[in-house]
């Protein structure tokens, strides 16, 4: 480890860490879950690329119209997810009569209600038990409905005994990139000042950049290298070769 980073983790009192892309990924795809939960029921398996494409679509909408999974709106959990899933579908192309659809839906919200769908990768509990072990808070920030702290991390291994506290966008009401969602966990964690705490997590936009405008340590986790983080390295690439000829002019003058 360099001195720079021992320096840092001797100021630390806290670490946050985003949950999907950074502790967990999905398996396989989403078509893998639709076309099973239609199979199940006698039904042909739709198409893989417009199920994705229609999902994205109906979810984004659902999301803008009702974020943190409808939580302002009060609108039930599973209802959310229902009317994401029939859009889905209907985007897709495919419109079932109301009893085929109650089938359907009834399996995808219980797989994804499950452990099933996701992988924890082979670091993260090692780096959450490290983390404990020297006595640093383990928060964790994520855009995730409850069933992400009550049901699919505990099924994943990942209990309470890893980490402190969760700040989940579904429970709480506000989801990233809003700074106020870090600024939650700051409490979460004690009201400790932004400067003792680190945040990870795999995207630049919701997590590195809201993380560092209320003045905490983040770190951007690029797993699937992505074309945000080859520009930050980029990026933090420059503010080194700056930093480094700043300071060798003025101890040539000096």
């Amino acid at each position: 480890m360099t001195g720079g980073a021992m320096s840092l983790l001797s100021k630390l009192r806290c670490i946050t860490v985003d949950v999907t892309g950074t502790l967990i990924a999905y398996k396989g795809e989403l078509g893998d879950y639709y076309c099973m939960a239609a199979k199940a029921i006698g039904l042909p398996c739709p198409d893989y690329k417009r199920v994705h494409e229609g999902f994205k679509l109906a979810y984004t909408d659902m999301a803008q119209k009702y974020p943190c999974f409808g939580f302002s709106a009060k609108i039930p959990n599973l209802v959310w997810w229902k009317t994401v899933v029939r859009d889905s579908f209907v985007k897709a192309g495919y419109e079932y009569d109301e009893e085929t659809f109650e089938k359907v839906f009834k399996r995808i919200y219980s797989t994804f209600g499950s452990a099933a769908p996701y992988s924890v990768f082979q670091d993260s509990r090692p780096f959450l038990r490290w983390a404990r072990q020297k006595g640093l808070i383990v928060g964790l920030v994520s855009n995730a409905e409850y069933r992400y702290q009550e049901v699919i991390l505990p099924a994943l291994g990942l209990n309470k005994g890893e980490w402190d506290f969760g700040v989940f966008s579904g429970i709480e009401g506000v989801e990233k990139p809003d700074p106020r969602i870090y600024k939650l966990a700051l409490e979460r964690a004690g009201n400790i000042a932004p400067e003792e705490v680190l945040h990870i997590g795999d995207s630049m936009r919701k997590d590195y950049v809201p993380a560092k405008s209320i003045g905490m340590h983040a770190l951007l986790l690029d797993r699937f290298k992505t074309e945000a983080a080859k520009d930050w390295r980029k990026l933090e690439l420059l503010c080194f070769l700056i930093w480094f000829l700043f300071n060798s002019f003025w101890s040539l003058i000096s």
